[in-house]
């Protein structure tokens, strides 16, 4: 399943190969890449937040978030390519993408009201859910759909060029969301469909 801007995924990592074979070169670590991930994450939600002229928080929203994803495509690219992956690096990698995500929907509490913000927190962490149900139960790992990750980034960037539409843009992105873990979730159950013996503890 590689619907939507997740289908870029692979030019994506061509561009950014020389930085990867910089990183490694001087020893970059993983995690400190996770780190900065969410740091560009934080930063884009404080940009939201702090930045009232549009024609300033948009570019600068937009080239933290661009940080944001160049460092989440980087962090497990250099640990694959430097020998260093380990199973709880994942579980790191993962993490920092959620941590990184939550942080910059944060910066639109000061753009609309909280519960909208909280839900859209929820929904937008829901195709990742989904994606680690299905690996946890032996499936491959489910990437993309129509509003993944890029695309909620791109939500962002014009929510900072708009935030007078801070809440309709909010509500899209909460029913790109969903329809994306439910897209998700389909996939899944094709795949899964026939298997037996899987088993699994809340």
């Amino acid at each position: 399943m590689r619907a939507g801007l997740y289908a870029l995924k692979p030019w994506y990592a061509d561009r950014l190969a020389g930085t990867r074979r910089l990183l490694a070169a001087r020893g970059a670590a993983p995690d400190a890449l996770t780190a900065a991930g969410v740091g560009f994450g934080a930063l884009a939600g404080v940009a939201l937040a702090t930045v009232p002229a549009p024609l300033v928080a948009t570019p600068l929203v937009a080239a933290l978030l661009a940080l944001r994803l160049a460092a989440a495509n980087l962090d497990g690219a250099l640990a694959r390519d430097t020998g260093r992956s380990t199973r709880f690096g994942a579980v790191v990698n993962e993490l920092g993408d959620r941590a990184a995500e939550l942080a910059a929907l944060a910066g639109c509490f000061a753009l609309a009201p909280s519960w909208l913000v909280l839900l859209a927190m929820l929904a937008a962490s829901a195709p990742s859910w989904v994606a680690l149900a299905g690996a946890a139960a032996g499936a491959p790992r489910i990437n993309g759909g129509p509003v993944g990750k890029t695309e909620r980034c791109l939500l962002l960037v014009v929510l900072a060029a708009l935030p007078a539409y801070a809440g309709p843009l909010l509500a899209v992105l909460i029913a790109g969301s969903v329809l994306t873990a439910l897209a998700r979730l389909r996939a899944l159950h094709r795949n899964l469909a026939g298997a037996t013996g899987v088993t699994g503890s809340s």
